[in-house]
């Protein structure tokens, strides 16, 4: 299957680069798939997970972070998705998001929600 690079960046640091078969992110269109070959593409990235179907020497993988807001572009068969907030799941403290979720339903910041959401979202996996 044909690969394409990808770039995810927060503001602060990398926070993933490699190759990958298939990026699914979230923008203020929609949510969309991007695969090697994809016409080139200027977006605005929306608070969601991102998955990212990996490839390299270890086999194919899943890569799943949360992010909250950027740019997505395409082109040439490189993605960038500069983040303003980005982590990995793996670095997501699932009892913290848990408390986060709780206090933001309780103060009804429906921003606080959505943002503890999809880290709990990238944690399990789930589009």
């Amino acid at each position: 299957m044909a690969e394409l690079h990808v770039e995810l960046v927060a503001a602060d640091r990398k926070v993933w680069s490699g190759e990958a078969t298939r990026v699914v992110a979230r923008t203020s269109s929609g949510d969309i798939g991007i695969m090697a070959g994809h016409q080139p593409l200027l977006g605005v990235l929306e608070s969601g997970p991102v998955t990212i179907r990996t490839t390299g020497e270890s086999g194919e993988g899943t890569v799943v972070a949360a992010v909250h807001g950027g740019f997505i572009s395409f082109a040439e068969n490189k993605l960038s998705l500069l983040a303003e907030i980005a982590e990995l799941s793996d670095e997501v403290d699932v009892d913290r998001a848990e408390r986060a979720l709780e206090r933001a339903k309780a103060d009804d910041d429906a921003h606080a929600e959505r943002r503890a959401e999809v880290r709990l979202a990238a944690v399990a996996g789930v589009r």
